[in-house]
C-alpha cells in the first residue's frame, strides 16, 4: 500500500475538543478558524483554504517532496467534504482521513433530533435552487450553507415558495460562539448571518412527526412511490376535470420529475399532475385559476401528505413571478394557450409538456415550443379501458383520443440569472 502521506483530520464540531493532531506534519492546510484552533508550532507551513486548486498544489509540492502533509476539515471531510477533490488528485491510498462528528449530525443533535430519515444538501459552492427545491419538497432536510447561498437567501426563497417551513440555523458548530437559532424562513431572510459554512435544518409538517418513531431500514428519505399514475378517483375532481392515469403516466415520464427540480403545472385543475411530481420527490407549482379548484389542490395535497405550492392566479401572467421551472405541464386549452406555452418554453430548462384534446391546436403549440429554441415531438394518446357487460362479459371503452406534445431544451440551459 502507498504511504499516506495525507492526514485528513476532521475538527471542530466537538465542544471543548482537543487540538487535531498535527504533530510531524510540514504543512497544515484548512480553514482559518481551524488553523488557529490547531496549536501549530513555528516553521510549519500553514495554507489558508479559499480556492481549492491553489492548495491542492501546495500539498501536491509537499508530496513530491516527500513531506508531511495534514489536511484540516469539519466534521466528517468525507461527507461533503476535502477527501473527494483528494482523492480524484492525489489517490485513495495517499489519505489517512480521521473524521470527526459530522457537521449535519451535530446540528440534529443539537435540536434533540434523529437524522436517518433527513435530506441532505450541500448549497457551498454550488446553485442553491437546487436546496431550496429540496426544502419545498421534503419535511426534513439538512442544508450545507456557504457563501451567496445561505440562510438569508434560502429563508428569502423558500418564504416565497408559501410552504410552510421551520428552519434552526446552526452556526460556528462546536466553537464558542456556537448559535442554533428557531426562525421562520421570512425571518432567516431578514437577518444577517456572515459568510462561512453553516447548517440549515428545515422541517415541515405537525412538531410532532419530527420526532415520530419509524422502523428504518434505509437511510435518507422515504423511497419513490410504489405505484404512479395513479387512478383518478385517488384524486378530488370536478366533472372529470383531471388528467386521466393513461394520460398522466406519458406526461409524468416525459416530465421526469425528480429531487432537487421544480414542475410547473399550469391550469392545474385537480392538481394531480403537481401531486405526483410532489411524491416523486420534485418541488411543485400548481397553477390554477379558479379559486375553488386551487382549494381542491390543496386538499389533493394534504390527502397524498405532500407539500405543494398552490398559485391562484391566470396564466401567462401569474407565472411571471414563479421561480425557474426545469419542467412544466400544461394542461388543457382556453384562448391563452400559445401564450402560455410560450412563456413556459422561454423559462424552463428542461422540459415542457402539453396535453390537449383540440387536433386544431396542435400546430400553435408545436410553434410555440420550437420557437423558444425547443425540439418538439409527441404522440396521439388513444386508449381503452375494460368496461363490464350484462351476462359477466367485458368490453372495451374507448376513452377521448388526447394529444401529449412536448419540448425539449437541446443543450443545458444558460440561467438569465432568475432570482431564487
Amino acid at each position: 500500500m502507498a504511504d499516506r502521506s495525507i492526514t485528513v483530520i476532521g475538527t471542530g464540531t466537538v465542544p471543548g475538543g482537543a487540538p487535531p493532531p498535527v504533530a510531524g506534519a510540514d504543512l497544515v492546510v484548512g480553514a482559518a478558524r481551524h488553523l488557529a484552533a490547531a496549536g501549530l508550532p513555528p516553521g510549519v507551513r500553514q495554507v489558508v483554504l479559499g480556492p481549492l486548486a491553489p492548495a491542492l498544489d501546495a500539498v501536491a509540492e509537499h508530496v513530491a517532496a516527500g513531506r508531511r502533509v495534514a489536511v484540516l476539515a469539519s466534521g466528517d471531510p468525507g461527507f461533503f467534504g476535502i477527501v473527494r477533490a483528494l482523492g480524484a488528485r492525489f489517490g485513495a491510498a495517499a489519505l489517512d482521513v480521521r473524521p470527526s462528528v459530522p457537521s449535519v449530525a451535530a446540528a440534529f443533535a443539537r435540536v434533540g433530533l434523529g437524522w436517518d430519515d433527513a435530506v441532505v444538501v450541500s448549497a457551498h459552492g454550488r446553485d442553491a435552487r437546487t436546496a431550496v427545491n429540496v426544502c419545498a419538497a421534503h419535511r426534513k432536510v439538512a442544508v450545507l450553507t456557504g457563501p451567496g447561498a445561505g440562510p438569508a437567501e434560502l429563508g428569502g426563497a423558500l418564504a416565497r415558495t408559501g410552504v410552510a417551513r421551520t428552519l434552526f440555523v446552526a452556526t460556528g458548530l462546536g466553537g464558542e460562539g456556537e448559535s442554533v437559532v428557531r426562525v421562520s424562513p421570512a425571518e432567516a431572510a431578514g437577518r444577517a448571518w456572515g459568510d462561512g459554512v453553516s447548517v440549515v435544518l428545515s422541517l415541515g409538517g405537525p412538531q410532532e412527526s419530527w420526532t415520530a418513531p419509524a422502523a428504518r431500514v434505509l437511510a435518507g428519505p422515504a423511497g419513490p412511490p410504489a405505484q404512479w399514475a395513479l387512478p383518478e378517483d385517488a384524486f378530488e375532481h370536478r366533472d372529470s376535470m383531471v388528467t386521466k392515469y393513461e394520460v398522466r403516466a406519458l406526461a409524468l415520464a416525459r416530465l421526469g420529475p425528480r429531487p432537487g427540480e421544480l414542475v410547473w403545472d399550469v391550469g392545474a385543475g385537480s392538481g394531480s399532475v403537481a401531486v405526483e411530481c410532489a411524491r416523486l420527490g420534485a418541488a411543485a407549482v400548481a397553477v390554477e385559476r379558479d379559486p375553488e379548484g386551487a382549494d381542491r389542490v390543496r386538499a389533493n395535497a394534504a390527502a397524498h401528505g405532500v407539500d405543494v405550492q398552490v398559485v391562484c392566479g391566470t396564466a401567462p401572467g401569474a407565472l411571471a413571478p414563479l421561480a425557474e421551472p426545469d419542467a412544466v405541464f400544461v394542461g388543457g386549452g382556453g384562448a391563452a394557450l400559445g401564450a402560455i406555452v410560450a412563456h413556459c418554453a422561454r423559462v424552463v430548462r428542461r422540459r415542457v409538456v402539453v396535453t390537449l384534446a383540440a387536433v386544431d391546436r396542435v400546430r400553435e403549440v408545436r410553434l410555440a415550443l420550437a420557437s423558444a429554441g425547443l425540439v418538439t415531438d409527441g404522440t396521439l394518446l388513444q386508449s381503452s379501458r375494460l368496461a363490464p357487460l350484462p351476462g359477466d362479459v367485458t368490453r372495451l371503452a374507448a376513452a377521448n383520443p388526447v394529444f401529449v406534445l412536448w419540448g425539449t431544451r437541446p443543450r443545458a440551459f444558460a440561467s438569465k440569472g432568475t432570482p431564487l
